[in-house]
Order: C-alpha cells, then sequence, then structure tokens
C-alpha cells in the first residue's frame, strides 16, 4: 500500500473518528519504519557489493532525500487530520500531556498516568486493572478544590474494612490537586501530592499532573474540549 492512497482531500474528511486516528498515525509510523530499515539495510549492501564508494555515497544521498520527502508528507496526513482549535493529547507511555490549538503546542507537562498494575479482591468475586483508558474522550466536568469518593478497592489496597457507600471515611480531601477535569466513568485529569512520581506509570488509571500545569489546562480548556490518550 502506497502512502499516496490518502492523498485525496475527501479521504481527509472521513478520517474524524478516533479509529481512523489511530489507524493513519500507526500506519504512518509503519510505513516511516519500513523505510528508515529499507534505508540502513540498502546502505549496508551498497558497502558490501558496489565497487564505486563515490556511486554509493550518490544513491545513499538519493534515496535519504526520497525519505524525507515521505516523511513530510506523512506528517502532512497527520497534520491534515489533527483537530482544530484546542484540545488535549495524553502519551501514556511517556508520560507527557500537550496542550494543542491546531498543530501548535501550547503547554507541554509531565504527568503520571495508570500503572497497569491489578487489584484481586480477597473474595474472589473482583479485580481492578489499573491503567488509563485510550481514546477519544470529552471534558465532561470542570471541579475546583475537587473531593475523591474511595471506591471500594482504595479500601482493599489499604488492608480496611469497606465502609458502606454512605460513609463519611469515603470522602478524602486535597489528594486531588487544586483541580479535576472529570473524562466519564471516574476517570480524571487532576493533582497530586506525589510529585516526585511524575513521569512514572504509578497511578490507578487517572491522569496526575503538577500544579502549575494543572492550572494552565484547566484555564485555558472547557467543557468539551478534546482529549486524545493513547
Amino acid at each position: 500500500m502506497k502512502i499516496e492512497y490518502l492523498q485525496s482531500l475527501k479521504v481527509y474528511k472521513r478520517l474524524k473518528n478516533k479509529t481512523f486516528l489511530k489507524i493513519i498515525i500507526i500506519l504512518a509510523i509503519a510505513f516511516l519504519a519500513a523505510d528508515v530499515i529499507g534505508y540502513f539495510t540498502s546502505r549496508h549492501s551498497f558497502k558490501d557489493n558496489i565497487g564505486s564508494a563515490a556511486n554509493a555515497r550518490k544513491t545513499n544521498k538519493r534515496y535519504l532525500t526520497e525519505l524525507k520527502a515521505k516523511n513530510r508528507n506523512l506528517r502532512g496526513i497527520i497534520e491534515g487530520i489533527s483537530p482544530a482549535g484546542l484540545y488535549i493529547v495524553v502519551d501514556t507511555a511517556e508520560n507527557v500531556l500537550f496542550l494543542k490549538h491546531g498543530n501548535k503546542i501550547i503547554r507541554k507537562a509531565v504527568i503520571s498516568a495508570g500503572s497497569g498494575s491489578i487489584l484481586k479482591d480477597p473474595s474472589g468475586k473482583r479485580k481492578w486493572v489499573f491503567d488509563t483508558p485510550r481514546g477519544e474522550f470529552n471534558i465532561q466536568s470542570k471541579i475546583v478544590k475537587p473531593k475523591w469518593i474511595k471506591p471500594d478497592w482504595a479500601f482493599i489496597e489499604e488492608g480496611e474494612n469497606i465502609p458502606n457507600k454512605t460513609s463519611k471515611k469515603r470522602i478524602a480531601e486535597g489528594v486531588l490537586g487544586d483541580y479535576a477535569l472529570g473524562l466519564g466513568e471516574g476517570y480524571f485529569i487532576h493533582g497530586t501530592l506525589y510529585t516526585r512520581l511524575l513521569g512514572r506509570n504509578v497511578t490507578h488509571g487517572c491522569i496526575r499532573v503538577g500544579d502549575e500545569d494543572l492550572r494552565a489546562v484547566y484555564n485555558a480548556s472547557e467543557i468539551g474540549t478534546k482529549v486524545f490518550i493513547f
């Protein structure tokens, strides 16, 4: 498959949902990686099989030029499907959050995403996987001085008895920082007391952000702002 297949502007307009976005980015990376491997493979081949070093350098230079052109083409495709206006991108592997407007990065923040660890209920009936969900989301709520309503797993993790749903023991203040942005299903972008752990995958699924970065993201965002997590 050649990347020129995606050049039509009509195709760009169809690439709006998260599934197509993922496919395009994965294909772009795959094609670029294949070309890079091909470049270095061909470079060794030239050394072994071509008698003229001058011809080899000339051919390699031409190939590298073609590779750079394809890279620019891929970037154009990705930029063509980027959302207009303000949005948030979260890289859970590198633990980085980007506040972007179109293709411009407004702010880059080091964060902590889900650990991927598993907690089992001693009863054997339940288990929890502490991973940050991937995909396309919208900011559904903005909260100042958020309170954490502790779920059952929080008490199991601490070796405590699980209180009833209305118990005051479930309410924890000050652990989520000054602001929280709700993504739905109990997941938030929020502050943290454990700033020394930023940059590491240590959370139960939420996205932790340092105070200054969180304030900037909170103030810039609105209800409905797109959030892309991968």
